[in-house]
């Protein structure tokens, strides 16, 4: 007689809720536990699953080639800028106001971009035109919807700057945006610096999240 199998147990790992633990700290491991992009983070040794989102939007839009000089705004961990120096093996610059470890074939410069002399230092340092500006910048959230989307608005503005102010002719920009995609002020700046705009969410950006990326391409000046 054959013995039928038991069936296989693919129930999702599940966080015990400590007494000192908020519900949405748990919630948040919970997703953390059952995240495919973070088991993939953690399988090859990446710093974030943020990775992955870089990937899918290089590999719709090609931004990323070979021997190119890149910016990479607010970069911490560092994510972005490993997949960058992969891909490019160029000149590549990651910038944030926290520190970072560092990164073969990266130059790792801290920085408040805010500021007027960190804007002057980085212009120092560039010495010329960089082929590409990319920005995962996002503001910490307070949990107020209106509020976090105008800042991290705000800082893609402020991304779109630092892009008009070093790329090469013809050179790209991508920016993280929050739903809706650019709105007015930062579209009409790009819409007079770049001949091509595109919106896109990566499958690698959680659907629950209000985070977009706006891609303008073929820098005029």
């Amino acid at each position: 007689m054959i013995k039928k199998k038991k069936p296989i147990n693919r129930l999702k790992e599940k966080v015990k809720t400590a007494k000192k633990r908020k519900a949405s700290s748990t919630r948040w491991l919970q997703r953390q536990l059952n995240d495919p992009y973070v088991k993939r983070a953690q399988s090859e040794g990446r710093r974030s699953r943020a990775a992955f989102k870089l990937i899918e939007i290089d590999k719709k839009f090609k931004l990323l080639k070979m021997k190119q000089t890149v910016l990479d705004l607010g970069a911490a961990p560092g994510s972005w800028t490993e997949v960058i120096v992969e891909r490019t093996r160029g000149r590549v610059m990651g910038v944030d106001k926290l520190p970072m470890d560092a990164i073969d074939g990266a130059e790792l410069l801290q920085f408040d971009l805010m500021d007027q002399e960190s804007f002057e230092e980085l212009k120092n340092i560039i010495d010329g035109k960089v082929d590409l500006v990319l920005s995962d910048m996002a503001s910490e959230t307070t949990g107020h919807k209106p509020t976090d989307h105008i800042r991290t608005q705000g800082l893609a503005e402020l991304a779109a700057d630092y892009a008009i102010n070093f790329l090469n002719p013809g050179g790209a920009f991508c920016s993280k945006v929050f739903h809706g995609g650019a709105h007015d002020i930062l579209l009409k700046l790009l819409k007079e610096n770049f001949t091509e705009i595109k919106h896109y969410k990566p499958p690698a950006s959680r659907k629950e999240s209000p985070e977009n990326y706006v891609i303008a391409k073929n820098f005029k000046k």
